[in-house]
This record gives structure tokens, C-alpha cells and sequence, in this order.
């Protein structure tokens, strides 16, 4: 499959939060209540948070014929060589297909003096948690995540980098 990865520019954002929506609700089915998702994305994807996310971080989208099938989220770089991994997200039908793994990688590439990167990950995910643990990360802690009133248990992980 032919697919290209580059950084998400503003008239993205309609697609990316189609992906986000639909990667959730395909993950989290039986998981996390659909009330509680569409919550979540109403807030965390809406129109002027994509915004600040664009302004804030670094966002990768993967594209496949000139529609956007996946997108990839990390924080800026801190002074102590981490960053956070907020999301690598992709239609379900793109999973398996080497997309998701050249999203990290970009985002490794372009995170200068990147040490560390931590996700974290909703621990009966096992889509999300299969890939980070073939990509070498590691667990660090399993803890209680108060996500809208609903509790999810939660898995922090780290992916060391050789610098």
C-alpha cells in the first residue's frame, strides 16, 4: 500500500477528527461507553483544540490517495529529553499496514533530542498496546484513570531512545 507521511496542516482537521472518531469508536466499543467517547471527542477533537494542538505539538497525518487515514500526535520535547505520544490513530481498514509504525517513526525523526517518549494506554486496548510493546516500549506503571466518571485502567509506557 502506497501511503505518504507528513506534517497536519489546518484543512486537515475535518478528517483527522473523522479518524479520531472512528478509531475510537471501532477501539473502544465495550470499553469505554459511546456517551462517554462521543464526550470526549466532542471536547478533545473539537475545532479550536485541533487549533491549539497544531500550535502546541506536532501532528503527522498519513495520507492514502489524498485522504488523510490516520494521524499521529506528540507533545514538544521537554528540557529532560521526554515527550509524550498523545495519539496514532488510523481508520481501522489502514491497521496492520505499516502506517501506524512510519507515524512513529516521523515523529521520532522530527522530535530533536528525544530520549524518552511515554504513552499512555487503555490497558483492554490490546490493538494499541499489542503495537507499542512490537515497537519496544515498555511498561512503567498500570494505574486508575478517572476519564469522564467512568474508571479505565490505564498502562503508562516508555519507548527508550539511543541518542
Amino acid at each position: 500500500m502506497v501511503f505518504t507521511i507528513r506534517k497536519m496542516k489546518l484543512e486537515d482537521i475535518k478528517q483527522v477528527q473523522d479518524v479520531a472518531k472512528t478509531s475510537w469508536n471501532s477501539t473502544y466499543a465495550g470499553i469505554i461507553p459511546s456517551e462517554i467517547q462521543e464526550q470526549f471527542l466532542r471536547f478533545a477533537y473539537n475545532e479550536e483544540q485541533m487549533k491549539q494542538r497544531l500550535e502546541r505539538s506536532f501532528l503527522f497525518v498519513a495520507e492514502v490517495e489524498s485522504e488523510v487515514v490516520g494521524f499521529a500526535n506528540f507533545s514538544k520535547v521537554k528540557e529532560n529529553g521526554t515527550a509524550e505520544l498523545g495519539a496514532i490513530y488510523l481508520y481501522p481498514e489502514y491497521q496492520n499496514k505499516g502506517i501506524g509504525s512510519a507515524l512513529l517513526q516521523e515523529g521520532i525523526k522530527e522530535l530533536k533530542g528525544v530520549k524518552e517518549i511515554y504513552i499512555n494506554v487503555e490497558r483492554d486496548n490490546n490493538i494499541g498496546k499489542t503495537f507499542y510493546e512490537a515497537k519496544g516500549f515498555m511498561v512503567v506503571k498500570e494505574f486508575d484513570d478517572d476519564f469522564e466518571g467512568h474508571i479505565l485502567k490505564t498502562v503508562r509506557m516508555v519507548l527508550q531512545l539511543q541518542n
